[in-house]
Order: C-alpha cells, then structure tokens, then sequence
C-alpha cells in the first residue's frame, strides 16, 4: 500500500511539473522572441515617434510583401503590390487586400512575421490591420492599410527585407462590429 501511496504522489508531482512547465511556455516564448527576434515580431511606433525618426537617404531597402492563408479560411488575401524601395527612416505606406468568399460572417486575424529575423526588431508599423481582428461579412472585401517605418540603425548587411502576413480565422462567434 505504501508504495502505492508513493507512485501516486510522484505521478501528481511530475502532472503538477508538466501543468507549470506548460503554463511558463507562454510568457517565455514571447521573450525568446523579444531578444532574438524569432517568429518575426515587429515593432510599433505611434505617428509622432515615426515622425521624429532621421531618415537615411543614402541607403535604400526593398521590402517584399507576401500573404499566406491559414487552410481554414476561406477567403482571398494578397498584398496591393509586392514590393517597395523605401530609405531608412521613409514611411511606407501600402494596402492588403482582403475578401470573405464564404456566404458567413468571419473574423480574421494577421500575424507578421518578417525576414531576416534579424531585421525584425528593426521594421515598425505605425498603421496595420495586423493590430486587431478583421471582421468580414459574406463576400465583403476590403483594402487594409499598412503603414511602416525601418529604424536607420538596421545593420548595414540588411538591404531586402520580406514582410509576410498569414490569416487565421478567429473564432466564429465572435460579434461582427463595423
């Protein structure tokens, strides 16, 4: 009996371990990719702190756009244009496009991610549909405005950067709110 009391006591442990080994994933994940810029996290800069930025007319960065869909989302999603020629320091501004092909109301959510990683910490949206979910009624479309800004202190090797959005579909039921 007692070696039973005492193979149920360490298998609640190692349950109790995995549950807070788990739960800390979360927050340390976002971290990893704070310092290292895995996953692709941008910057976010308020109009008045893009508008103090120096800009840098003696280089040029091209910055390719790409859409991906998640597979359960039926809609269409492409950037406006593909690319852009932008100095450090430069607002961009550009547009996605979206379009619901589905005959239901639907939320979408963007995620960013940017290429290379290292340029991450560097590419800040002042303006993005990635900020907040994108509701869409039955085969409603609609262009979705980007605005950026590239820190002048992006390292000197860095004169392409890649800004790829996928599209999740957020839960159904959540309220359509125009």
């Amino acid at each position: 009996m007692d070696k039973n009391i005492r193979t149920l006591k360490k298998t609640l442990l190692i349950a109790v371990a995995m549950f807070g080994f788990a739960y800390a994933l979360i927050p340390l994940y976002g971290f990893i990719c704070d310092i290292t810029g895995l996953n692709g996290k941008t910057g976010r800069l308020d109009k008045e702190q893009a508008l103090a930025t120096m800009l840098d007319e003696s280089r040029k960065i091209t910055v390719r756009f790409d859409a991906t869909l998640n597979a359960n989302l039926p809609w269409e999603f492409k950037p406006m244009q593909t690319k852009m020629v932008v100095s450090p320091g430069e607002i961009g501004q550009m547009a996605y496009f979206a379009k619901n092909t589905t005959s239901s109301n639907m939320v979408g959510q963007a995620v960013p991610s940017v290429v290379p990683s290292k340029a991450a910490k560097y590419f800040n949206k002042t303006e993005c549909f990635c900020f907040s979910n994108q509701p869409l009624a039955p085969h409603e479309s609609k262009e979705m405005p980007l605005r950026f800004i590239i820190d002048p202190d992006l390292p000197k090797d860095v004169t392409e950067i890649t800004l790829s959005y996928t599209f999740f579909e957020m839960n159904k039921k959540v309220a359509m709110t125009k």
